[in-house]
């Protein structure tokens, strides 16, 4: 009897220990194509607990190889980044408006000839760079594609994204495919 006991109570630490683990925060190595936002919604927590842990100076600045602490969000972060959401979505209309007016170069007009899985393998690099987003940002590296600023000329408009990506491919890997195989065995095109 006695030996069941002892062995219920450190089952039971067992399991103290572990949920005590879950609370705290693991270590990541950011990988290509890793946002804050991206990282707070795959480890269950938010933008600001991510920020703030690692006192990050910009949300929107991580580069590959960092190494960030992540935890589970608190009921408080949780409320503090859903009224930031509302927040924001109330806002989001205006904010994209200026947003294209100033960043980008509205007479820039291209469009990409890729087709078929061509276009499938530049779909999946623009998923794992930046999660389809124009607007991303890591460092130096910018947008959908995320290349670098000096290559952009300054113009992140999504059409000059667009033609610098597919100029870029077609010079160094000469597809879209072939940029993705490279990919698959770097991590990185």
């Amino acid at each position: 009897m006695k030996k069941t006991a002892v062995i219920a109570s450190a089952a039971a630490l067992t399991g103290v220990f572990a949920s005590t683990a879950v609370a705290n925060a693991d270590t990541v190595t950011v990988k290509s194509g890793d946002t804050v936002s991206k990282l707070a919604k795959d480890y269950n927590t938010t933008v600001d607990a991510i920020v703030n842990t690692n006192k990050l100076s910009n949300a929107n600045l991580i580069f590959v190889g960092q190494k960030l602490e992540i935890g589970e969000a608190t009921q408080a972060d949780n409320n503090q980044q859903a009224a930031q959401d509302q927040q924001s979505q109330q806002v989001a209309p205006a904010a994209s408006s200026q947003q294209a007016t100033t960043n980008y170069n509205t007479n820039s007009n291209y469009t990409s000839n890729v087709s078929g899985n061509e276009q499938a393998a530049k779909e999946w690099i623009a998923a794992r760079e930046s999660g389809g987003n124009y607007g991303a940002r890591n460092g130096q590296y910018i947008g959908r594609y995320q290349l670098s600023a000096s290559y952009l000329g300054g113009d992140y408009s999504p059409a000059n994204q667009e033609r610098v990506a597919d100029q870029y491919v077609a010079s160094r890997y000469g597809s879209w495919s072939a940029a993705q195989s490279h990919w698959l065995s770097n991590g990185w095109y």
